[in-house]
């Protein structure tokens, strides 16, 4: 599991985007602070494998944080900021941070930008398994027990999320605001029910009893127990 090592000290930001990143899969440790932040770093800077961290905190600033874990260690950096001035970005790049995004952001932009990053240091596994089906995002190929399968980019995005919440209900809700987001037009419920049974009869041997995408009746879909 990757390791996050979040810098942040506006609480109710903690607090949502702790909840988002592990919905992801992630683990998250949390401070407030650049002291805390620093004395994390100092102590157990090789158990993290991704520093988010904003430039404004309380007892400091995200630079300092930022210079003192390139000094220590190569854990990438992606700065969390509200500051959208050049002066920022320009600082927070000098000092070896590997991306910024500017707040407010959708989480999904985030999520994409902390895989891009990971890719780069080698710290993320190009594929994505459960019960003989396979993804490879370095290839954008789906296999099953070998044998590959084709699939439509929206398809391909809907598959990815099961594998990538595995054991996670997705409410229709949530599929509908992914699927909306890769295809920049609307989607809307009858088209995901069209996708889901297009899915289904690719992937699934018996399409009609999925073993792969379960229906939760009343509340979403879900992959693995």
């Amino acid at each position: 599991m990757i390791q996050v090592l979040l810098v942040e000290d506006d609480k109710s930001i903690i607090t949502n985007l702790t909840s988002f990143l592990k919905q992801e899969g992630f683990g998250v440790t949390a401070v407030t602070g650049q002291t805390k932040a620093l004395e994390l770093l100092e102590t157990n800077a090789q158990n993290f494998d991704l520093l988010l961290l904003d430039i404004s905190l309380a007892d400091g600033n995200g630079f300092a944080v930022c210079g003192a874990a390139k000094s220590m260690t190569d854990l990438p950096v992606i700065f969390l900021t509200a500051s959208g001035d050049e002066y920022s970005v320009v600082t927070g790049l000098d000092l070896g941070a590997d991306d910024y995004i500017a707040k407010p952001f959708r989480p999904r932009e985030l999520i994409s930008r902390i895989n891009s990053v990971l890719r780069r240091y080698g710290n993320t596994s190009s594929l994505l398994e459960y019960q003989g089906l396979c993804a490879d995002t370095a290839k954008g190929t789906i296999s099953k027990n070998g044998s590959e399968i084709i699939l439509s980019a929206l398809e391909y995005r809907l598959l990815l999320l099961f594998l990538n919440n595995q054991g996670i209900m997705l409410s229709r809700s949530r599929l509908l605001d992914e699927l909306w987001d890769i295809a920049g037009e609307f989607v809307n419920d009858n088209t995901l029910t069209v996708y889901i049974k297009r899915l289904r009869e690719k992937i699934e041997d018996d399409p009609q009893n999925p073993i792969y995408i379960k229906t939760i009746r009343g509340m979403g879909y879900k992959m693995g127990a």
